[in-house]
């Protein structure tokens, strides 16, 4: 297993990931890290955790807006899977917010 060198909001992390993918998992940092840091510009210092929280719940939305403008434009079939996928990542999402709880 690979690791990426990471940075949000000055605070480095280490995350494993998919040998390969170590270049595309610091740009992904890199986009979330400037989220956080405007939703941090418009709302304050509120801790890293909500700012987090905060900008996990926009891109989940942006991507849900997208997934159901696809679905209108692909038909019932195609739609009923990609719901499936959706609660899937949404799933998968809740589980990785538990795991590093508990860290």
């Amino acid at each position: 297993m690979a690791k990426a060198d990471i940075k949000i909001r000055g605070r480095s992390y280490s995350v494993a990931c998919a040998p390969g993918q170590e270049d595309r998992l610091i740009g992904l940092s890199q986009q979330l890290d400037a989220r956080v840091r405007d939703i941090a510009n418009a709302v304050g210092n509120i801790g890293d955790d909500r700012l987090l929280l905060i900008a996990a719940l926009a891109l989940l939305d942006e991507l849900d807006a997208s997934h159901r403008a696809q679905l209108d434009a692909a038909g019932p079939d195609i739609s009923r899977a990609a719901q499936a996928l959706t609660d899937t990542a949404m799933r998968i999402e809740a589980l990785a917010a538990r795991i590093e709880a508990e860290k």
